[in-house]
């Protein structure tokens, strides 16, 4: 991937592409989830956090409907649609996220102009980071402002969730576009995601000497297939079985019960969102009072219970955690939805090159693409730029 634009370039390459200037650069990071997989759309506990990897839009809005996209990675070209005329199963690539979210807030009611929009990000695609999310995110910080739409931030966490569900078709929840919009530098966002009720979490992993290294195994993954809604719907009949709204209502004193109720496979499925719930807690309350150095068994017990009970890990995904821990890792797990993209490793900062080589000579060994290993910071969430 080349180097990422700034605000100015940006601006210049869309004057270059649409004739005139836009009317204001925005942009919304993408999001590691540091704990907290597949509870969210359980109404359960997520821990994830802003990256300082950011998709960024300069947008200028049109007075008619017309529609003009054009990112600076691919070769998709200009795209063109109509704001009159927005329809699910229309859009291709990249395009589908800001489509969906500008339809999105047509079923909200409001109206919605044509636009100009050019589109950069440096959060890789398909690596489990959310750089759908990013893209949406940016779309909809810039719209609000542009449009006085005067949307609240939980406004636009549901809107942008409706355009994942509904338009693209990921029935993904809302923790992802919590964390892009949400995000704060040198936190963590603890999100409930029943009531959108959010809590800011200390985690200065340098500060502690240490280091989030995020693998990008290369194994591209996508939210809207079969695995993910399989799991979905796991949930929900495990769910429908146990009498209760959703999976954050069933405890750990209720496993054993459960166990004699559900298929095996739909109780490994309820087992992992329910010990998964109860491994943010103790994260948190960790973070809180003794720092980051104490929760690597924690993440350990994540991908192990995402690798056997969700079955959502692959072999690129186990190798890169055992690799990392082998090598020094206090904790490492698979992050994201699944079925591919990043592993990410708490790592003390003196073993951080040994990891590194640690992992990547494990997948040259095992045949597998070489991995991308970078470290990630918790950044600011989704802004205005010019």
């Amino acid at each position: 991937m080349s180097l990422p634009l700034d605000a100015r370039q940006l601006a210049a390459r869309f004057d270059s592409v649409f004739g005139s200037a836009p009317d204001g650069v925005w942009q919304a990071p993408g999001r590691v989830n540091l704990i907290g997989e597949h509870t969210d759309y359980n109404e359960g506990f997520v821990l994830p956090f802003a990256i300082d990897r950011t998709a960024r839009v300069a947008v200028r809005l049109r007075p008619d409907a017309g529609i003009r996209l054009l990112s600076t990675f691919g070769n998709q070209g200009l795209t063109t649609a109509d704001a009159g005329s927005l329809a699910r199963g229309t859009a291709r690539g990249w395009t589908k996220y800001p489509l969906g979210v500008l339809w999105a807030l047509q079923q909200c009611g409001l109206p919605v102009r044509g636009l100009d929009l050019l589109l950069d990000s440096d959060v890789p695609r398909g690596a489990g980071l959310s750089s759908s999310h990013a893209i949406e995110c940016a779309v909809i910080s810039a719209f609000n402002e542009l449009s006085g739409a005067g949307l609240e931030v939980q406004d636009m966490v549901l809107a942008t969730q409706r355009a994942e569900n509904d338009f693209v078709g990921a029935p993904t929840g809302i923790m992802d576009q919590s964390a892009s919009l949400r995000g704060a530098a040198g936190h963590a966002l603890f999100l409930d995601c029943r009531d959108q009720r959010v809590r800011l979490v200390p985690f200065d992993a340098e500060g502690a000497g240490l280091v989030l290294l995020v693998i990008d195994t290369k194994v591209s993954h996508s939210h809207a297939d079969g695995g993910y809604a399989s799991r979905r719907a796991a949930c929900e009949l495990g769910a429908e079985v146990l009498g209760v709204k959703a999976l954050r209502d069933v405890g750990l004193e209720d496993l054993e019960e459960a166990s004699g109720l559900l298929d095996p496979v739909t109780f490994r499925r309820v087992r992992h969102v329910v010990t998964e719930n109860e491994r943010v807690l103790r994260t948190v309350g960790l973070l809180e009072s003794t720092g980051p150095a104490a929760i690597g068994p924690l993440l350990d017990a994540s991908h192990a219970s995402m690798r056997d009970d969700f079955e959502i890990s692959c072999p690129e995904l186990d190798l890169a955690v055992e690799a990392a821990r082998s090598a020094g890792a206090l904790g490492a797990r698979m992050t994201g939805g699944g079925f591919g993209g990043s592993a990410i490793a708490l790592t003390p900062a003196s073993a951080e090159q040994g990891v590194r080589a640690a992992v990547e000579h494990a997948f040259a060994a095992a045949g597998y693409t070489a991995p991308a290993i970078f470290r990630v910071r918790p950044a600011a969430g989704a802004m205005r730029l010019a």
